[in-house]
């Protein structure tokens, strides 16, 4: 029993869909900014990755939008693209025959934040209701379930930046175990002053004002990385399923996942890449692939030198140096938490129907010493394995083989 993904839906600061992402991603257009909610003059990082014209009242009904999150709002928007795109209808089907499974990393923030603000310049009665059910990390999975009337198993995967990765897994092994259909992926909006602040306590942010000197993963300027919002959504279904309702083509199948964790710091990864590489070797064990089989590595590329270095070592170990072609575009946007390693697993899957692999985002001087074959510009190769990896802050290692489908 297989694991295809047969819809993609894209909310990111390239752009709102799919089709616009690839565009942009392709192309190298840096999607970082200053931040334009709110004042950060006083505040040491003040650029990030913001989606471009996101208009909530083309996405979201009226009513829903006043009880939920940014965060939701993009979930929302990114599940009805990917059900779209793959060409289904929950509602067509069993109700418990589809499953939402997504990943978070910070929850609703900025409807957070105006409660707090108005509880402690109003008082408890100035709280609204929606709170306790906007602010929390699985608000986006129930809300998207309600709104498409999904009965199936339900939860979210809270691992940082490798939650979207770990909701990937977790929708495998729920088809494995039956459901015919699952919403995965992850959307973020961390782009609020509490939130901005939480995430500069964490010391990995970079504090610089230009876009281009920012968020550099692999790059010799590497100084810390920038947040952003945004994410994506997939349908991954059960593969006879797909088949027999005679879905369209799938853009691959999830082979094998792993996860591990470092059990080294609270705030830092371990130096040594040792669980990282082998959460990348128990993937491919899984997915019953040798080293030499991947075609590309989509690396995490956490954008500090420690950090870069310690993906390095990892990838190095396991395919040997210069061995397969690595990148990271993510560069372009910032790191999207939950949202970044989704979305990195819907370019792979663009990557694989285009047989194009997009470069680094935002790299100029690739440091040598990282023994990687860095992609720079655009690079025509069939693309019938890759490997997309994902960290999260604590210790979090996850990685996911994807393959082209065969029908």
């Amino acid at each position: 029993m297989a694991a295809v993904i047969t819809g993609l839906g894209v909310v990111a600061p390239t752009g709102i869909g799919a089709a616009e992402h690839w565009r942009a991603t392709l192309a190298g257009e840096l999607a970082v900014r200053p931040i334009e909610t709110f004042d950060t003059s006083r505040y040491a990082t003040t650029l990030a990755g913001q989606v471009p014209g996101f208009d909530v009242t083309e996405h979201v009904p009226d009513r829903l939008a006043v009880q939920t999150d940014r965060w939701t709002w993009l979930a929302i928007a990114a599940a009805r693209m990917a059900l779209d795109d793959a060409d289904y209808d929950p509602r067509a089907h069993d109700p418990y025959a589809t499953s939402v499974l997504l990943g978070s990393g910070s929850g609703g923030n900025e409807f957070g934040q105006r409660e707090i603000q108005a509880l402690w310049s109003r008082g408890r009665k100035a709280v609204g209701a929606y709170q306790s059910i906007a602010w929390f990390y699985a608000a986006s999975t129930g809300q998207v379930a309600i709104h498409h009337g999904t009965k199936g198993p339900c939860g979210v995967l809270v691992s940082d930046a490798a939650s979207g990765i770990d909701s990937l897994g977790w929708a495998d092994r729920a088809i494995r175990r039956g459901t015919g259909a699952v919403l995965a992926g992850g959307t973020e909006a961390p782009i609020a002053p509490y939130a901005l602040t939480c995430q500069m306590d964490g010391g990995h942010l970079s504090t610089a004002t230009d876009p281009k000197a920012g968020y550099k993963p692999f790059d010799r300027a590497a100084n810390g990385h920038l947040p952003g919002e945004g994410g994506a959504v997939l349908v991954v279904e059960d593969e006879a399923a797909a088949q027999a309702r005679s879905a369209p083509a799938g853009y691959g199948v999830i082979a094998g996942y792993a996860a591990t964790q470092d059990a080294h710091h609270y705030r830092t990864a371990a130096p040594d890449g040792r669980q990282y590489a082998r959460a990348i070797g128990l993937a491919l064990q899984r997915a019953g692939v040798h080293p030499d089989d991947v075609d590309l590595v989509v690396a995490d590329g956490a954008g500090r030198p420690e950090a870069d270095a310690a993906e390095a070592r990892a990838l190095c170990s396991v395919f040997g140096p210069h061995a397969v072609p690595v990148t990271a575009p993510q560069g372009l946007v910032g790191r999207l938490l939950a949202g970044g390693s989704a979305l990195n697993v819907a370019t792979a899957l663009l990557a694989m129907r285009a047989g194009v692999i997009p470069p680094v985002g935002n790299l100029d001087d690739p440091d040598p010493a990282y023994g990687l074959d860095l992609v720079r510009e655009p690079r025509e190769r069939r693309l019938g394995t890759v490997l997309v990896t994902a960290r999260g802050h604590g210790g979090f290692n996850s990685a996911l083989v994807l393959r082209t489908c065969i029908r």
